[in-house]
């Protein structure tokens, strides 16, 4: 019979407290690394990324993306926060659905927000504001936004609970934090067609068109490590928030999660129902 480890002990026979210090210290380096490498990553393909989603999503990721936007109702006139903002399709989608509203777009990839800065004309300049910052850590004041999104980000951020958390804490009290992500790609979907397509068709596609197959065989293994609907609901709830939801889109390949912070005058509510919710 296989024993545990023993525990280090410090001199006085009690657990060794420093080595669990360093154990956390070893886990933030190795979240930071990983934080430096995909904003590398989607720096080298920050000029194809617009034109390789709308083509490897056969254009629906349009579609999702105004789902994303419709379901976060910000307050009017009130400041949205659309995280992982990349080239800025959530936030100009934001800004066209809800005419008041201004845009905090925070992305941690410079050349992505650049990238997207083309696309900010006709008064949109005024009203959506890029900043390069980080998800555990946002720029911004407790409780200063109505409304935050994020679009196939959630899964570059290690920790997510921190993000979670991070965002809730910017969130006023009420607000929707919708996240726009895909599937486990651990379950099978359409007889594994789409599997196959994920493990095998992406990453072949992504190299020849944009020159950099490790990037897309990196999107194929997060959606892969990519927890399911309801332990993401759980993460959600864990981190604090009031309400969560979501919704399944082409046979829950993609899903639209919505977790609302308890508001001022909250008492225990059902849950919000489905599609008709967003």
């Amino acid at each position: 019979m296989q024993r545990s480890p023993a525990p280090h002990m410090d001199p006085h026979g009690q657990p060794d407290k420093m080595n669990e210090k360093d154990q956390m210290n070893e886990k933030d380096q190795r979240d930071v690394l990983h934080g430096r490498q995909v904003a590398a990553m989607f720096g080298r393909i920050a000029g194809w990324y617009d034109f390789l989603n709308h083509t490897l999503s056969l254009g629906l990721d349009i579609y999702w993306r105004w789902r994303l936007a419709r379901a976060a109702r910000p307050e009017p006139d009130g400041l949205a926060l659309d995280l992982a903002a990349g080239t800025l399709d959530v936030s100009v989608a934001l800004c066209r659905q809800y005419p008041g509203v201004r845009v905090a777009a925070v992305d941690f990839t410079l050349p992505m927000l650049e990238r997207g800065q083309r696309k900010l004309t006709g008064g949109l300049e005024r009203r959506i504001l890029p900043v390069q910052g980080d998800g555990r850590q946002l720029p911004l004041p407790d409780e200063s936004v109505s409304a935050a999104t994020i679009a196939f980000g959630i899964r570059n951020i290690r920790p997510r609970l921190a993000a979670h958390r991070e965002v809730l804490r910017a969130l006023k009290p009420g607000g929707r934090f919708c996240i726009l992500e895909f599937g486990t790609g651990r379950r099978k979907v359409w007889g594994g067609l789409y599997n196959f397509y994920l493990d095998k068709v992406l990453p072949g596609l992504g190299k020849l068109i944009s020159g950099d197959r490790a990037a897309y065989r990196y999107l194929a293994e997060t959606i892969r490590e990519f927890p399911d609907e309801r332990q993401l609901a759980r993460e959600l709830l864990d981190a604090g928030y009031a309400r969560v939801f979501h919704v399944a889109m082409l046979s829950g390949i993609v899903y639209l999660h919505v977790a609302e912070k308890a508001g001022a005058s909250d008492s225990a509510s059902p849950l919000p129902p489905g599609p008709e919710a967003v």
